[in-house]
């Protein structure tokens, strides 16, 4: 799966010398949490909430309403948005965005095609696409089982499938002993009966839902 089928496309953008307190206002109208900076319709720049709010001056400071108004009145994105940009590309698959997210400790990335600002993806997104890649919406039974990590082993895991349907399948690495760690999502006839499908076959079952 790649990053053009679940990012939002043509976010809303800001430029440089838009005011901070305007940026603030688009980002509560639309409840977002981020603002890509544009130029000549190319990424310059990002501005997030945070940012916005550690740029006005706190409630302890001594200035007057007015002097607080005129100073963020002047006070532009240019001057508070972070640069340069990690990104990503429309064509890049989802799970390079997930670890560039994790990586950089960020949750959202703008997404270029051809250098140009085409969508974003944020943290509720990557949701979306884990949700979907194991098959939660589609029901079924899951199954947790431990393999050694040799080549072959899947495909004695598919051999216990039938008569029902693997809809999902994804591996939580290589654990201690050299074992690898599946979960599986099945559903239809006899999905109940996967489990000790499995068991008959050798494997260790260590959970089932």
């Amino acid at each position: 799966m790649l990053v053009a089928e679940w990012m939002t496309p043509d976010p809303k953008t800001v430029a440089g010398t838009t005011p901070v307190m305007e940026a603030m206002q688009h980002l509560r109208e639309g409840g977002y949490r981020r603002l890509p900076v544009v130029h000549d319709g190319k990424l310059v720049g990002i501005v997030t909430d945070r940012d916005l709010k550690e740029a006005t001056p706190s409630r302890a400071t001594t200035l007057s309403v007015y002097e607080l108004n005129y100073l963020l009145s002047k006070l532009l994105v240019k001057e508070v948005m972070k640069a340069p940009v990690i990104t990503v590309d429309v064509g890049d698959p989802i799970e390079k965005a997930a670890l560039l997210m994790e990586e950089h400790k960020i949750s959202g990335l703008p997404v270029l095609a051809d250098d140009t600002l085409a969508g974003i993806l944020t943290i509720t997104d990557l949701l979306r696409a884990f949700v979907t890649f194991l098959g939660l919406r589609e029901g079924g039974t899951r199954v947790t089982v431990q393999l050694p990590d040799a080549p072959g082993v899947l495909t004695e895991v598919a051999k216990a499938g039938p008569p029902s349907n693997i809809i999902a399948v994804v591996t939580a690495g290589v654990k201690e002993g050299h074992l690898r760690e599946l979960v599986l999502r099945v559903s239809g006839e006899d999905a109940a009966g996967f489990a000790e499908r499995l068991a008959a076959k050798g494997m260790e079952v260590i959970d089932v839902r």
